[in-house]
């Protein structure tokens, strides 16, 4: 039992902040994103044993929390409308400029399809290479190559057809 504890304890002090930048990019919402990642770690727990290979480690508490995030909707349909947008960066030392900057790319992201903008968050975010997303998302590599390309002319589409926004943003 003190192997299960030490390495649980382990997976947590790692990669609680990883999963805490995903789940609240997921969310939006700082406690939200706190009881997912919670829930994940509870979970986890629970199946430790299940984890035969370590360096999978991140990859499997990723896949968890994806999970707990789509219970939670099964659970409960939330107006997303309802919900504050905070950052989860200092905005404070961002310039207005900035914070508008990526609060518009943060709304692109979140129009693009759930298949392009899954794999685009976990490989900017996450920093995760395409072949852990698509372990991650029970995927084909190539799968996985294609939507990040597609993601991102979605969103370059996106910038060319809002220049005179953009141009805005930098008087």
């Amino acid at each position: 039992m003190a192997t299960k504890q030490v390495r649980y304890e382990a997976l947590v002090r790692a990669l609680h902040g990883d999963l805490y930048r995903y789940a609240y990019w997921l969310t939006h919402e700082k406690q939200v994103a706190e009881d997912l990642v919670q829930e994940t770690f509870l979970r986890a727990w629970r199946a430790l044993d299940s984890l035969k290979d370590e360096k999978a480690a991140k990859s499997w508490l990723i896949t968890i929390l994806r999970r707990e995030n789509a219970r939670r909707f099964e659970r409960k349909r939330f107006d997303m409308s309802e919900y504050e947008e905070a950052s989860i960066m200092d905005t404070q030392s961002m310039t207005t400029e900035q914070v508008i900057e990526n609060q518009w790319l943060r709304n692109k992201i979140a129009q693009l399809p759930a298949e392009y903008s899954d794999p685009l968050v976990l490989q900017v975010l996450g920093g995760y290479s395409g072949e852990d997303i698509a372990n991650m998302l029970n995927l084909n590599k190539n799968t996985v190559m294609t939507r990040l390309f597609r993601a991102r002319n979605q969103l370059k589409d996106a910038l060319e057809k809002e220049p005179e926004q953009m141009r805005l943003l930098h008087e």
